[in-house]
């Protein structure tokens, strides 16, 4: 389905004020049954990623890390069972998984001789068993299971999920017996950035010969397009032209805009 910028900036705008939860998601759901669930969860992520990007330094400055620490301690306090942190990160509008990162490095400064390192900080969030406070294990796992933009669960749904979209097209790839070599075979070959596939043989679609062909999970706007053009697209051009194939659907601009002067056809 290709969305105008009207309907676009609708979903956009109702996004503005609710917190990125699957509660917010099925309120989402039920406001626009028309679109599909991957097509709202990607906006939904997409849009909140801006905001939580405009918003992420005044997040992490001393006073509000301290702020943020001590209405956790004093939440837990009275109530160890409730939801504190994902509570605090609703009320500040941040990323729930986001905050539990902050209380959770916050934690670790004070309780252990040594600051905590990127990799063991990572390592409690993906597995919060490894927290040795209970009530703070428990606080990081609500945030993380209740979050759908940010944190190691969504990271492994959006590898599933991508991982899922390059065997269906490899498999219609070898389905309509096409030469092509993948992503491990490329850097093999000592490919720096690669496409999920390039075309052994060139072939014609709609008109266009395309040489490499790249899948994208993500909801088709103009601004992450152009940060894939920026990041990935232009690394293939030497190849030849190519087929980015949008899986949660784009808005109309991109079709009538962006490709008009890349060497990229999308569908």
């Amino acid at each position: 389905m290709i969305l105008t910028k009207a309907q676009y900036d609708e979903i956009a705008q109702c996004l503005v004020s609710v917190p990125p939860t699957r509660q917010s998601l099925r309120k989402l759901k039920q406001r626009f049954p028309s679109q599909s669930q991957a097509t709202l969860l990607s906006i939904f992520s997409q849009e909140y990623q801006k905001h939580i990007k405009r918003t992420h330094a005044k997040h992490h400055t001393s006073e509000a890390i301290e702020s943020y620490y001590q209405r956790y301690l004093n939440g837990v306090g009275k109530n160890g069972a409730a939801p504190v942190l994902l509570e605090l990160a609703n009320e500040v509008d941040y990323a729930p998984s986001l905050m539990a990162r902050i209380i959770l490095e916050r934690f670790l400064q004070e309780h252990e001789e040594a600051p905590p390192s990127k990799s063991v900080i990572n390592s409690m969030l993906r597995d919060p068993s490894q927290i040795p406070d209970g009530v703070l294990a428990n606080q990081v796992y609500q945030c993380i299971v209740n979050d759908c933009c940010y944190g190691p669960l969504v990271d492994c749904i959006k590898h599933a999920i991508g991982h899922e979209h390059e065997v269906l097209l490899r498999d219609l790839l070898l389905e309509k017996n096409l030469s092509f070599l993948d992503e491990d075979q490329l850097r093999a070959k000592g490919y720096d950035k690669t496409p999920d596939f390039i075309l052994q043989v060139p072939v014609a679609v709609e008109g266009h010969i395309i040489h490499w062909i790249e899948s994208k999970a993500s909801f088709g706007d103009e601004c992450s397009h152009h940060a894939y053009l920026h990041d990935q697209f232009w690394s293939y051009w030497n190849s030849g032209a190519g087929c980015e194939i949008l899986m949660s659907h784009c808005s109309r601009e991109i079709l009538d805009t962006v490709i008009s002067w890349s060497n990229l056809e999308i569908f």
